[in-house]
């Protein structure tokens, strides 16, 4: 790892890239053999509920493994999503449901962007999200704003992986997983979808969906559609949302081997901003309290919102090439984020104090108006063949990001005007001023040995190479301008291994390397020296097993997690204004999962997961929002056009990531979410002859209101509390014509 300016042809690098030039090239033994490429038509990659049938297990399960996982993992199908998402649901309140994730949106389902999601302990960030196999997410810190992209209406299924896969998945930050997001498919026939759901705090969603079915005479082309306005109080007070989305996908044959799609997505929306309350404000104005309308205080509503843009697009091309099959997805997306907000978050009190023109304001409210606009522009490219008594994979993904960020200090009384009392930088205003890139390749390659018709391995090494520069006229952190860059790189190899016991019965052991570069923020300081600062890694050690029958489907895995050179920070010296960046020790993880369903009859099945997590620091500190124990159970009942679920998530006790004001940790206790829902489809007699299903949903049935999750204090130190969110109510209509 080094901190080269310019990308380094390395020599491991070199040697990837040999292999695949030779591979493309020599005659391997078994090249006459038909290459799989999935499906290859109109219908083309994605992901579709099991067309097995519906009393079985694999199509009710919530949450289920695959027989041909190499590590832990679980589907949650489109089934699922549609008979119990919220209307406004983002995926990470759709995957709160597996095991060994907790998620739990404070301002209701979709409301807000979700804020204290972790999986087996690893924070957004720590984990890669994708869509259709392209990662995406912030340049800055690896994170994802949950709210801007996709719709519960549009998503085909997620597969939850807890680990870093093997040699071919790709991302920024796979050590901690990956929640891999896929679209649904378009529809076989023609038809037009009116949809709309209404329910508590003043939440109303309507939507509209066209397929075009499939068109035999245009090369067997399908594609849909939808579009959907979301809008919404939220249960936090004075804490709105208004969401537009527009989501279409377009598939088509090009000739008898090659299948060409196109994605696009474009989402708004305007959400305020809420942080939490103190016990005190609780205590006087309720467990929803968060923002308010008094014009003199930090917490208005109208000094605390977003205002962004972002949009998502694909081109995607699968075909055969001589006896290579090749899947190339060609792609772009953004996000545009006008952000406003108080300097001093939970404080009620009239103003704080400005100074404008040189004149002091001593009531005024100050704030902050920033800007954060990024676009990523990206190809990812997979080949496989059949090759000896296996399959030879090598692929590569390049990433390239851009990013302008701004911050300034403005006076709310005096409608934004700018606060030069604040000491922020050039005029006493700017607070930053600058742009940065963000560029990573990471080609791959890996043989998937067939031993015999039963047992597989698969060993594989992937390169990550990972290059960010600045170029800032004000530099956060320190106010100065400045301009470098730095790189870093690392071989992650991986070996999996599956054996088929039965038909119905697997097992697997992987081993894998993780990597993950540093955020952008170890370049606010004075001359930041990061030649001696190595990328966070783990080391992971996993085993499962997976049995899937019609009537009982099961998962269960063990792992072992050893994360090194986690960057931690601390002053760089006594008097010193800036923050300095190092590697401190690390953690290790240890634990286990457990999921099944089972169909006992009559329409009923009955569901439950378990998860244990364990974690010990080299420093001995706690990690915040990481309970130790998930379980979920729950029983599903459908039979005819009837579908009715009940379905409870427990999260274990857990650390909260801010202390009180004397310095005490806060320990939450646990709590309980069940959710009930019941959705009917109706006889297409009953409305002339329309297809239509109507639904009903319960959320938090028992009316769990406890405080549950604190990143923020007032100004005096206090922490800011967010409550579980009331029991809340959706009743659902949908029509096709």
């Amino acid at each position: 790892m080094g901190n080269a300016e310019r990308f380094k042809t390395h020599g491991l690098y070199r040697a990837i890239l040999a292999a695949m030039a030779v591979l493309g090239t020599v005659s391997p033994v078994m090249a006459d053999q038909a290459v799989d490429l999935g499906v290859v038509g109109a219908a083309g990659t994605g992901s579709a509920p099991s067309k097995n049938d519906p009393n079985s297990a694999t199509y009710q399960a919530p949450t289920q493994a695959s027989l041909t996982a190499t590590q832990p993992q679980s589907i949650i199908t489109q089934h699922y999503i549609e008979q119990n998402a919220s209307a406004g649901s983002n995926y990470t309140d759709i995957i709160s449901i597996a095991p060994s994730v907790v998620s739990i949106n404070p301002n209701g389902p979709g409301m807000m962007e979700t804020q204290s999601m972790t999986i087996r302990g690893f924070s957004d960030g720590q984990y890669n999200v994708t869509f259709d196999g392209i990662p995406w997410g912030d340049s800055n810190d690896f994170t994802h704003h949950s709210t801007s992209y996709f719709m519960p209406q549009d998503i085909g299924g997620i597969v939850v992986d807890r680990g870093p896969g093997d040699a071919s998945n790709i991302g920024n930050a796979t050590f901690g997983g990956t929640v891999a997001v896929t679209s649904k498919l378009p529809s076989e026939t023609t038809k037009t979808s009116i949809y709309g759901t209404t329910g508590s705090w003043n939440t109303n969603l309507f939507g509209a969906q066209f397929d075009t079915g499939n068109l035999k005479s245009y090369n067997d082309t399908r594609a849909f559609i939808d579009y959907k306005n979301f809008t919404s109080d939220g249960y936090l007070s004075n804490s709105s949302q208004r969401r537009q989305n527009v989501f279409m996908k377009f598939q088509s044959l090009l000739g008898d081997e090659t299948a060409l799609s196109f994605v696009a997505m474009g989402n708004k929306v305007r959400q305020n901003i809420p942080y939490g309350a103190t016990t005190s404000q609780m205590a006087l104005y309720g467990n929803n309290f968060a923002l308010d309308t008094n014009p003199g205080s930090q917490n208005n509503a109208g000094y605390n919102f977003d205002d962004i843009t972002s949009d998502f697009e694909y081109i995607g091309l699968k075909s055969r090439l001589g006896s290579w099959s090749l899947d190339n997805k060609l792609y772009t997306y953004s996000y545009y984020h006008n952000g406003y907000n108080t300097n001093a978050p939970g404080a009620l009190t009239t103003g704080l104090g400005t100074v404008v023109g040189g004149a002091t304001q001593p009531n005024d409210v100050p704030g902050q108006a920033m800007t954060m606009n990024y676009r990523s522009y990206g190809d990812l490219l997979r080949m496989s063949e059949a090759w000896g008594k296996g399959t030879l994979d090598l692929g590569m993904w390049v990433d390239y990001q851009t990013n302008t960020r701004s911050q300034y200090e403005i006076d709310w009384t005096l409608n934004q005007a700018f606060n030069t009392g604040n000491g922020a930088a050039n005029g006493g205003y700017i607070d930053r001023l600058m742009g940065d890139t963000l560029t990573t390749i990471q080609p791959y390659i890996q043989y998937t040995w067939k031993i015999n018709d039963a047992w597989s391995v698969t060993p594989g090494l992937k390169y990550d190479y990972f290059r960010r520069a600045v170029d800032s006229t004000v530099n956060q952190g320190t106010g100065l301008p400045y301009s470098g860059s730095a790189s870093w790189d690392k071989a992650l190899p991986a070996l999996v291994t599956r054996y088929m016991l039965s038909s119905h019965w697997s097992v697997y052991a992987q081993y894998a390397k993780g990597f993950m570069a540093p955020n952008l923020n170890v370049f606010y300081k004075q001359g930041p020296q990061l030649g001696g600062l190595a990328p966070q890694q783990t080391t992971n050690y996993q085993v499962g097993t997976t049995w899937s029958t019609p009537t009982l489907t099961v998962g269960f895995d063990l792992y072992k997690i050893d994360f090194t050179n986690l960057i931690s920070h601390t002053s760089c010296g006594a008097g010193s204004p800036f923050t300095c960046f190092y590697n401190a020790g690390g953690v290790k993880y240890n634990g286990g999962e457990v999921e099944a369903t089972w169909a006992i009859g009559g329409g009923v099945s009955l569901y439950g997961n378990y998860g244990v997590n364990n974690y010990s620091t080299s420093d001995g500190s706690v990690l915040p929002d990481v309970p130790q124990t998930t379980a979920a159970a729950g029983v599903i009942y459908q039979k005819g056009g009837l579908y009715s679920s009940l379905i409870a998530k427990e999260v274990g006790s857990r650390y909260a990531d801010v202390t009180y004001a004397s310095g005490a940790p806060i320990q939450f206790g646990s709590y309980t979410i069940t959710n009930f829902n019941l959705n009917y489809k109706l006889d297409k007699s009953a409305l002339w002859g329309r297809d239509a299903r109507i639904g009903f949903q319960v959320n938090n049935l028992f009316n769990q209101n406890q405080a549950y999750f604190a990143n923020m204090t007032d100004p005096s130190g206090n922490p800011m509390f967010f409550n579980v969110p009331e029991r809340n109510y959706e009743v659902s209509l949908a029509v096709g014509f």
